[in-house]
């Protein structure tokens, strides 16, 4: 049968609607499959839920937790946001504080946003057992359970203390979460630590309890853009025998912070932790390092410095001479009596 060219114009324009039509319907039948509210501005005020996500929860069961607590309009349409967004698998387990019927993205970002945390425990760069145990106080645990979680928790080879082990980083638990299981996960996450790992399988003169003891003074003693020189100066001084006489372990022994100032009288201190009175490394860590310290103590920069200070803020000094670091001191006292360091 021949078609004018008329007639076949007019069949390729109804082939066409019907093929946009189909396109159209599956659309649809796609949306609403997976009904999702808009992404709209959250007024203040917004009504709020507090949602429970378990440890170990599948993006599946995220979303039907939200659909059940009124957040998203339908399981179906968070997942479909997780599945595309990597970031998802960053959801921390615990409590979340999320804004009723939001779309879908905006319930995954209210998930990721640390401030609706409203129980989100902290473990800081630098910090000492101390003060870990009263941020577990503080969330909600007794001094009794804490004590114990300390002690019964499991530990890496070579160790003997949760000093150091406990790695920086920010934590939300589920509601059942009992102390012990609360420190063991930061013992975890420093043996599944990249640069942790390397610390504990290290080979050579010193041990990894020294490696990470280093590390601690290290975190403490200096600017993230000097850990290197600082691991090299204690480094060097080990290796003649010079005390160390680094201020960080007195103020450890003190449990003194924010007094960069440390007295004649503190230096005499009957510690082992006090590397003013004890040459070598103090007995274990003066707190939980993070990477870039782990880092520097694995690979100091090269130098054949002995002293350092930091004369003014983010003016950190290195030398080998003693005749120049007495000048920088006393140019570091004439700063802080100035009030360069407040």
């Amino acid at each position: 049968m021949r078609f004018t060219v008329e007639v076949r114009r007019v069949l390729l324009a109804l082939l066409l609607i019907a093929a946009l039509t189909l396109g159209l319907f599956a659309i649809r039948s796609q949306n609403s499959s997976a009904p999702d509210y808009s992404y709209t501005q959250i007024l203040e005020g917004s009504p709020e839920v507090v949602v429970q996500i378990p440890n170990g929860a599948s993006g599946s069961q995220v979303a039907q937790i939200l659909f059940e607590n009124g957040v998203v309009k339908s399981a179906a349409s968070y997942f479909r946001v997780a599945v595309g967004d990597q970031r998802s698998q960053r959801v921390a387990p615990g409590s979340h504080r999320i804004t009723l019927q939001i779309s879908a993205k905006q319930a995954l970002e209210q998930l990721l946003d640390p401030s609706r945390i409203p129980n989100l425990l902290k473990v800081f760069e630098g910090e000492w057992k101390s003060e870990v145990a009263q941020s577990l106080k503080d969330y909600g645990f007794s001094s009794s359970e804490i004590d114990r979680a300390f002690r019964t928790v499991k530990l890496p080879k070579g160790f003997s203390d949760v000093e150091g082990l406990l790695f920086p980083a920010q934590y939300t638990f589920e509601e059942s979460t009992t102390a012990g299981e609360v420190v063991q996960s930061m013992i975890d996450r420093f043996v599944a630590d990249e640069t942790a790992q390397q610390i504990l399988n290290a080979k050579g003169s010193f041990t990894a309890q020294e490696l990470l003891t280093i590390a601690s003074i290290v975190q403490v003693e200096g600017d993230v853009q000097v850990f290197k020189n600082v691991a090299r100066v204690i480094f060097n001084r080990l290796e003649i025998g010079m005390p160390l006489q680094m201020d960080s372990t007195v103020h450890y022994v003190k449990k003194t912070r924010g007094n960069i100032f440390l007295s004649t009288k503190s230096t005499l201190l009957k510690s082992a932790y006090n590397t003013y009175r004890n040459r070598g490394l103090p007995p274990g860590p003066i707190g939980s390092p993070g990477s870039l310290a782990m880092s520097a103590a694995l690979s100091p920069e090269n130098g054949t410095w002995l002293y350092f200070i930091t004369i003014a803020p983010q003016d950190t000094r290195f030398t080998d001479s003693f005749d120049e670091f007495s000048v920088w001191k006393a140019l570091y006292i004439k700063n802080r009596k100035a009030g360069l360091f407040k």
